[in-house]
C-alpha cells in the first residue's frame, strides 16, 4: 500500500500533521502501537492524565477554597488514588474517541503495531495479527519520548516508579522522594504535597526551572515549602536500596541518606526511537534518542520530517501541534505562517505561564526595560478565589513601550497569558493594557494594574521643564 505520507506516532504532532495533509487531499496513513494508544504519551501517561489528576486534587482537597473557607475545608476527607484515576479514565476514554473520529472523518488510514523502516521509502508494521508493509513518498516521525531509566535505579512499579508509571500507584503514600526537579518532577512533587504527602525533591542542579523568571520561581518555591516540600539541590543519587519491604533508601554523593515509602524518578526523558530501525532510512538518533532537524522540521533525509518531543526542546503539546502542521506544509509546498511568540505553561500548584523574554535575558541583551507588576491579592477576583500569592509581571521597553515579556504565577496563569501573547504578536505596547476595558472582576484586570504600575515608574523620568498635566494618563484612576 502506497501513501503520500506516513506518520509514525499519533500524539499531538502526529495528529495535526496527518490531518493537515489529509486536508490537502493527500493519501495519509498513521501508525501507532495499538488502537487504545492513539493520542500518544500526551494523552495516556503525560499531559492529559497529569493535568486531570491535578484538577481532581484541587477539587477534592478544596485547595482553591482554602483561603476563603479556611484550611480545614475540603470536599473529601480521605482521598484515594482510585478517586483520582476515576476522573482520568473518564477523560481518556472521551479523548481517544475524539481522536479516532477526527482521523476517520479526514480519511486517514490507521495502522496499529510496532513500526520500523525497511528502506528510506518503506515501513513494516508488526502487529499481533500479522505483518504489513507500507510505502510513502514522505514520512513524519512523531514517536515522542519515554522516561530515562538508568540501570542503577531498581524500578519495580511498587516502590520505585518512573513518570509514566506513577499514575498506577496503588495508594497515596505518607512520604515520597522525587529525583529530578524539572517540569515533570516539580509538577508531581507539588501535587502529592497538596495531598499531604511529605515530599523531598533531589536534583543535581543548584537552581530549578532556570528558563523561568527568577521571581516567579522564588514565589513557586515559597509556596512549595509552605506545603512541606524540602529540596536537596546540587545532589546526585549514587545508589538505591530497600532497607525493608516498606521503604526505599537513596544514597547521595554527599553521603546523605534519604528514606521514604516511594521514589519517583523523573530526571529526563529520551526519544522513543530505538525500535524504528533508523539506519535503514539513513537516519541516526543522538545519545538521548532524539532526531535532529532544520527549521522546517526536515531531517538529513530530505523526504523524512520529524516533530514533537522527539526533536527536543520545548517538548510541549501546544508547540508539537504547530510543528506537525509546519512540517507538512513544507513537505507539500504549502505556505505556513507560524507564531513568533510561543507560550510556556507549567501546571504546578499554583500554575505558571510565560511568553517572551525574562529579566535575566533582557539584562544579558542590554535591553533597557521596565517592569509592571500586579499582585493577585490586590485584584478583586484574586480575593474572591482566595489567591494571595499570585502575580502578573509585564516587561516592556522603556523607550518604545513594546511588550517584551509576560510572566505569571497563580490562578488561571496559563489562560490569561494569551492576552499578552495576542498583544505581543500584533506589536502592541504597554498602553494597550492601560487603555482597554477588561471585565470586572476578572483575573484579566491584572494586566491593567500591571500596566499602570509600570507606566507610573516612567513618569518619574520626565524632565522637570515638562508640563505635568501632559502625563495625567500615567495616573491610575480612583476606581482602580
Amino acid at each position: 500500500m502506497r501513501y503520500d505520507l506516513i506518520v509514525i506516532g499519533s500524539g499531538p504532532a502526529g495528529q495535526k500533521g496527518a490531518i493537515a495533509a489529509a486536508k490537502m487531499e493527500k493519501r495519509v496513513a498513521i501508525i501507532d502501537r495499538s488502537h487504545c494508544q492513539v493520542g500518544g504519551v500526551c494523552l495516556h501517561t503525560g499531559t492529559i492524565p497529569s493535568k486531570t489528576m491535578r484538577e481532581a486534587i484541587m477539587h477534592l482537597t478544596g485547595f482553591r477554597q482554602r483561603n476563603v473557607y479556611g484550611e480545614r475545608y475540603r470536599e473529601k476527607r480521605h482521598i484515594k488514588m482510585a478517586d483520582l484515576r476515576r476522573q482520568i479514565a473518564h477523560v481518556l476514554d472521551h479523548e481517544v474517541a475524539v481522536i479516532h473520529d477526527q482521523l476517520d472523518r479526514n480519511g486517514v488510514d490507521s495502522f496499529f503495531g510496532e513500526a520500523r523502516f525497511v528502506s528510506p521509502h518503506e515501513m513494516a508494521v508488526d502487529a499481533h495479527d500479522g505483518h504489513t508493509t507500507l510505502s510513502a513518498d514522505r514520512f513524519l516521525i512523531t514517536c515522542g519520548t519515554k522516561p530515562a531509566r538508568p540501570t542503577n535505579i531498581p524500578f519495580d512499579k511498587r516502590r520505585v516508579f518512573d513518570s509514566d508509571e506513577i499514575l498506577q500507584i496503588d495508594h497515596i503514600p505518607r512520604t515520597m522522594t522525587v529525583v529530578g526537579g524539572g517540569v515533570i518532577g516539580i509538577e508531581y512533587a507539588i501535587m502529592f504535597a497538596t495531598l499531604g504527602v511529605r515530599v523531598t525533591v533531589v536534583d543535581g542542579r543548584d537552581k530549578l526551572l532556570e528558563f523561568c523568571d527568577r521571581e516567579i520561581v522564588e514565589t513557586l518555591l515559597f509556596h512549595a515549602r509552605s506545603l512541606g516540600l524540602s529540596f536537596r539541590l546540587g545532589e546526585n543519587v549514587v545508589a538505591v536500596d530497600h532497607p525493608n519491604a516498606d521503604h526505599v533508601a537513596l544514597e547521595l554523593e554527599s553521603g546523605k541518606r534519604l528514606i521514604s515509602e516511594t521514589v519517583l524518578y523523573a530526571a529526563g526523558r529520551v526519544g522513543d526511537t530505538s525500535g524504528l530501525n533508523l539506519p535503514a532510512a539513513g537516519l541516526a538518533a543522538d545519545s538521548r534518542g532524539r532526531l535532529g532537524c532544520d527549521s522546517d522540521l526536515r531531517t538529513i533525509v530530505p523526504h523524512i520530517y520529524s516533530a514533537g518531543d522527539v526533536i527536543g526542546f520545548p517538548a510541549l503539546a501546544s508547540t508539537s501541534m504547530e510543528q506537525g502542521r509546519r512540517a507538512i506544509c513544507h513537505a507539500f509546498g504549502q505556505p505556513f505562517k507560524g507564531c513568533d511568540h510561543l507560550p510556556y505553561g507549567l501546571f504546578t500548584i499554583p500554575e505558571i505561564s510565560m511568553i517572551g523574554r525574562n529579566e535575566e535575558q533582557l539584562t544579558h541583551d542590554r535591553v533597557p526595560y521596565e517592569v509592571g507588576i500586579a499582585r493577585f491579592k490586590e485584584i478583586a477576583r484574586g480575593q474572591i478565589s482566595g489567591d494571595e500569592t499570585g502575580l502578573l509581571k509585564l516587561l516592556f521597553d522603556r523607550r518604545t513601550h513594546e511588550v517584551l515579556g509576560v510572566h505569571c504565577i497563580g490562578e488561571s496563569a496559563t489562560e490569561i497569558v494569551h492576552i499578552g501573547q495576542a498583544v505581543m504578536s500584533l506589536g502592541g505596547t504597554i498602553e494597550y493594557f492601560r487603555d482597554t476595558v477588561f471585565n470586572y472582576p476578572t483575573m484579566a484586570e491584572s494586566y491593567k494594574v500591571a500596566a499602570f504600575d509600570g507606566l507610573n515608574k516612567l513618569a518619574f523620568d520626565r524632565p522637570a521643564s515638562e508640563d505635568p498635566t501632559e502625563h495625567r494618563l500615567f495616573t491610575e484612576p480612583a476606581a482602580a
